[in-house]
């Protein structure tokens, strides 16, 4: 081999050298802020219960690839700081006390249940029938009130607002039990069970209290919805 071919060699091999350690050099810090999104991941992970119908999503953000962080040569320790709800978009503190760094990672949840929803538009008055819902996943920070799991619960209530088609039906968007509808009323105490009609007084929902009228003895009483058209009264 020629001195010519020696030296172009030494340059070409030298040349790349810069490009292999500068390789290294970014390659590294990208394993740490991976093992620093999973460390953050994973501390949501075990303070949220994964429940036992639907579905739980957590996901860490990518973090600035121009950050430097050396490896840890402890374990990296995970907190959730101040007062932050368990849901939507939550900050995770990963520390690293032998090596003084910290880093900030934002951490998303998205908790899905199942709810009844509506399979098409729902106006003001209609009364539910099984076409009109179906189940799907809803994202649960999304839910307000009294919502439902079984379209059985509802089926035969009246809508009071307009809801739209693949909302949730919550509560306030029904009536179990409406204004001047003819309700089946149960009373119960000491060992005695009494099955009667009478007239809603007063619209309610599932667990609400509404005012009814009993038909026979046109005495007027105060009970909680338990069902459709259904109202239980202790005594």
């Amino acid at each position: 081999m020629s001195q010519r071919t020696h030296l172009k060699l030494f340059t070409l091999i030298f040349g790349l050298l810069p490009i292999f350690f500068s390789t290294i050099l970014f390659a590294a810090p990208h394993t740490v802020l991976e093992t620093v999104r999973s460390a953050a991941k994973d501390h949501v992970a075990q303070i949220i219960q994964k429940p036992a119908k639907g579905q739980l999503n957590i996901t860490a953000s990518p973090l600035d690839s121009r950050l430097r962080l050396s490896q840890c040569s402890a374990l990296l320790e995970s907190s959730i700081p101040g007062k932050q709800s368990l849901s939507g978009n939550i900050t995770v503190l990963v520390r690293c006390s032998p090596e003084g760094w910290q880093v900030y990672v934002p951490v998303k949840v998205q908790l899905l249940l199942p709810r009844v929803v509506a399979a098409k538009p729902l106006a003001r008055g209609t009364l539910l029938t099984a076409s009109h819902l179906s189940v799907m996943l809803v994202e649960s920070r999304f839910q307000r009130g009294i919502v439902f799991e079984h379209p059985s619960e509802i089926i035969g209530s009246t809508v009071k607002r307009t809801v739209n088609m693949g909302e949730a039906v919550q509560g306030g968007d029904i009536c179990l039990v409406c204004r001047n509808d003819t309700v089946m009323i149960k009373a119960s105490g000491g060992g005695l069970n009494i099955v009667t009609k009478g007239t809603a007084l007063t619209d309610g929902s599932l667990g609400e209290q509404v005012r009814v009228q009993n038909s026979q003895s046109k005495r007027i009483i105060d009970g909680i919805i338990t069902g459709v058209g259904e109202v239980t009264v202790n005594f």
